[in-house]
């Protein structure tokens, strides 16, 4: 499950514009592997700055989500450039991600969605004793 389908990208933008940029085959219609390509580019974008405070993938799309992977996906597909109104889009998602990740944005999620734990400092793990150590393998003569 994605953030956004082909039906929200129709909606943002347009039938012939959806058209235009991910018919790759010259058929009339959107090629399905590029638009689940830039759906899927969009997811990861996403992800990489929610996880910074939420457990992803989100279990629930709120439709600020959704607005932002439409305008990802949209300027992904853009390959030859996209015009500057989708650019500014874009460039505004990312922004917004990543005032998700610093704290300053709150998705409206629910309340028994687990968020991921952070933690402050480095780990050390316990490790048991090596079995093989330098002095227990003294004198042995390998193949």
């Amino acid at each position: 499950m994605t953030y956004a389908s082909l039906s929200d990208l129709i909606d943002r933008a347009g039938d012939d514009e959806i058209r235009q940029i991910a018919d790759r085959d010259r058929d009339a219609v959107p090629d399905a592997a590029v638009i689940d390509a830039a759906l899927q580019d969009a997811d990861n974008l996403i992800n990489g700055y929610v996880a910074a405070k939420y457990a992803t993938p989100l279990p629930s799309v709120p439709a600020l989500v959704r607005t932002w992977a439409v305008s990802i996906a949209r300027y992904v597909l853009h390959r030859n450039g996209a015009p500057e109104h989708v650019d500014r889009d874009y460039k505004d998602a990312v922004a917004a991600l990543k005032d998700v990740a610093r704290g300053a944005i709150a998705l409206p999620v629910a309340e028994d969605e687990p968020a991921p734990t952070s933690v402050a400092g480095v780990t050390m793990a316990q490790h048991p004793a090596p079995v093989f150590t330098d002095r227990k393998l003294r004198g042995w003569r390998g193949c």
